[in-house]
């Protein structure tokens, strides 16, 4: 939580970028010899790349968004909406080319045999010994097929890295000159701490937690427990490339569409598509009859993610503009903690018990977040004024 506004504030949002990718290509290269020792020291490395990379990159589009519409004479949140839906959109393409190459990687393995009934009725919902009972279709790939893998991913991240370093335009927000000098990074890091104190912020916790949770149950037990445990592991990388093209096209088009609707509407729209599906998934019974159907599941995840991650950014961006680098420092924050609680429980519950805590977890973030709009619709309008009948008679008598 303290390092990203410390390494934003003193190597600004470019060269923290780049430092952080490195712990992602660390990671990478660890995994050419898995082990203990070599998982465990680039997985720290990686946990603190990730912190201040994002936080980093939404500090720089919010910045951006904000300047290019000083420029342009137009709304400044509007234009961050649109960068972020831009981002997004990039960001979530991504998952679609790189689960297309894991899958022509791995599809080179030789299909695994027919999936037998007895194994489809712990499929799914019913889902509570995946993690200790033999799969369908978890045969190792060859060494051969991980290190092809492995390098494409590798050099992948070195040739991002390049990019950034060498185009990417250094950029600092220009000092407000009401409120005199730069803040210093101490105080930078001391704001982190006073944050906590904005009620507004402990009540937004709760929807990075959310993306946290959700975005563990799809990569974790939906592909292990729907898609691996009726179909094949073969599958799974074409169902995730589904919710990365959804996810991306939404992005760009929640971009563009909250300048005309607002973000309430697609706060909404996410909500209800997740819950639909929650409530699906519990009732479903997976099989390999039904294949269109686990990409449908996936396409709609991807619909409502795409909604956390555009106007979950926007809307720190929005309410903490004076300690933006601070509220994205808590905004990864509390969804790596969703992260960490999710993948923690992964193999100790039932699946039907993990969506009844997603099921919680997204009614308890939306009445948080409607809470937040109340008190920011009380904030705009401001204290009401209360005339007296002798006042009235004043006014008018003035007029």
């Amino acid at each position: 939580m303290l390092l990203p506004p410390l390494l934003i504030r003193t190597l600004g949002c470019k060269w923290t970028i780049v430092l952080s990718m490195g712990g992602y290509v660390a990671f990478s290269l660890g995994n050419f010899y898995a082990s203990w020792y070599t998982l465990i020291p680039t997985s720290i490395l990686l946990g603190l790349g990730a912190a201040p990379l994002w936080s980093a990159q939404c500090t720089y589009l919010t910045i951006a968004g904000n300047a290019h519409a000083a420029k342009a004479g137009k709304v400044g949140l509007d234009v961050v909406n649109h960068y972020f839906g831009i981002f997004f959109l990039i960001f979530q393409s991504s998952g679609v080319w790189g689960n297309l190459i894991s899958s022509l990687v791995f599809g080179q393995m030789p299909t695994q045999g027919a999936i037998t009934e007895e194994q489809l009725l712990s499929c799914g919902a019913n889902d509570c010994l995946m993690a200790t009972a033999p799969g369908n279709s978890t045969q190792r790939p060859t060494q051969e097929l991980i290190y092809t893998l492995l390098g494409i991913y590798t050099g992948s991240g070195v040739l991002a890295i390049l990019l950034v370093a060498l185009f990417l335009d250094p950029i600092r927000e220009a000092p407000d000159k009401s409120e005199g000098e730069t803040p210093s990074v101490l105080s930078t890091l001391l704001s982190t701490f006073k944050l906590f104190r904005d009620k507004r912020l402990r009540l937004l916790m709760l929807l990075p937690m959310y993306s946290g949770f959700e975005q563990a149950f799809l990569a974790g037990d939906y592909t292990r427990s729907y898609t691996t445990c009726a179909l094949g592991i073969h599958f799974v990388g074409y169902v995730m490339i589904c919710f990365s093209a959804t996810n991306a096209l939404c992005s760009e088009l929640y971009g563009k569409l909250a300048q005309y609707t607002g973000r309430a509407p697609l706060y909404a729209l996410g909500a209800a598509t997740h819950l639909s599906c929650i409530i699906a998934l519990l009732l479903w019974r997976p099989h390999p009859d039904q294949l269109p159907v686990f990409f449908v599941f996936s396409g709609l995840w991807g619909v409502a993610d795409a909604v956390w991650q555009t106007q979950n950014n926007v809307l720190f961006g929005a309410l903490f503009a004076e300690h933006k680098e601070a509220a994205f420092a808590h905004y990864r924050l509390w969804e790596a903690m969703g992260f960490v609680v999710a993948f923690g429980y992964s193999t100790f519950l039932c699946v039907h018990v993990k969506l009844y805590i997603l099921l919680a977890m997204l009614s308890a973030a939306m009445m948080s977040y409607v809470a937040v709009e109340v008190m920011e619709c009380r904030a705009l309008r401001g204290p009401s004024v209360t005339v007296t009948p002798a006042e009235a008679g004043e006014t008018q008598t003035k007029m």
